[in-house]
């Protein structure tokens, strides 16, 4: 069994079609088949049931899938390491970072982790499903809300940030130092859709007390909503570090008591990953970077 073949047997298995597969890797459609047949007959079990043009994998198929992406990984992790020995500073790392944190948080620490490493190559994914691209093996390293304890992820904690209701300097509430929670379900917003993970953590804490927000606008775009709040469409629940960290002098933060709603951020990657020295030292700068000043 060759690594190359479990490269041929997964690109099957993902596309389940034998031309496409072909097609995707760049071998012809004969010598692919081949390849599978080899597979098959190595293992003495079918690893695809074939129904007419469709094909479907089979319980040892899927066992063989499970085992490939180990494999893989496993000599992806070998080269990292071979390849650490021969350049401490090179490396690449893709890493997920939250839209909002990404547009207005992140920047300046990869401005300043570029003249630091300038030989390690990052590229920076805007993503609200963090969790679910690291678990993927999508992204290296993700930073954004701490997920729930899990075997499979390892979990480095940054800081805990509390929500305020952020308001124009010309909303009726911009004098106000601190809100009720109670009061909240009077105010107007704009928010995030439903389903996003900083509206959910919003919503689930509003519906503690009974009620929910009257949103009247929705974006995905952490600048649209900044922008909106400036024109006094409405209000926003946000972290406050967020806020500070856009330092818009016509934009107010208004602290909400009882106890109120908060993030946890934090450095998340797989438990089975090798971290390389690239990895190590961009955690470092994230680390740094979220510590009290």
């Amino acid at each position: 069994m060759e690594f190359r073949q479990l490269e041929y047997f997964i690109a099957v298995c993902e596309e389940l079609h034998f031309t496409r597969a072909a097609e995707k890797i760049g071998i012809s459609q004969p010598a692919l088949s081949q390849q599978i047949r080899a597979l098959e007959d190595e293992l003495n079990i079918p690893l695809f049931d074939r129904i007419g043009k469709k094909i479907a994998i089979t319980e040892a198929g899927s066992i063989l899938l499970e085992q490939s992406h180990v494999v893989l990984r496993s000599l992806k992790n070998v080269n990292e390491f071979i390849g650490e020995l021969h350049n401490l500073q090179r490396g690449t790392l893709i890493v997920g970072v939250l839209p909002s944190d990404l547009d207005y948080r992140i920047s300046k620490m990869l401005i300043d982790f570029y003249h630091e490493f300038p030989k390690i190559k990052l590229r920076i994914v805007s993503s609200v499903e963090i969790v679910e691209q690291v678990l993927a093996n999508e992204v290296d390293i993700g930073i954004g809300i701490m997920p729930q304890p899990d075997e499979r992820l390892v979990r480095i904690p940054l800081c805990c940030e509390e929500y305020v209701l952020a308001v124009s300097e010309n909303h009726a509430l911009a004098s106000s130092h601190s809100i009720d929670i109670d009061e909240l379900r009077h105010v107007e917003t704009v928010m995030p859709p439903k389903g996003m993970i900083g509206r959910e953590l919003v919503d689930d804490f509003c519906r503690e007390y009974g009620f929910e927000l009257t949103t009247i606008m929705e974006t995905t775009s952490p600048t649209s909503i900044i922008n909106l709040i400036r024109a006094n469409i409405g209000a926003s629940v946000l972290p406050l570090p967020l806020i500070q960290s856009i330092n818009e002098p016509d934009l107010r933060c208004i602290h909400i008591s009882k106890n109120a709603p908060s993030r946890n951020i934090g450095v998340i990657y797989r438990s089975d990953r090798f971290l390389g020295q690239a990895a190590k030292a961009f955690i470092r700068k994230v680390t740094d970077h979220f510590s009290p000043k």
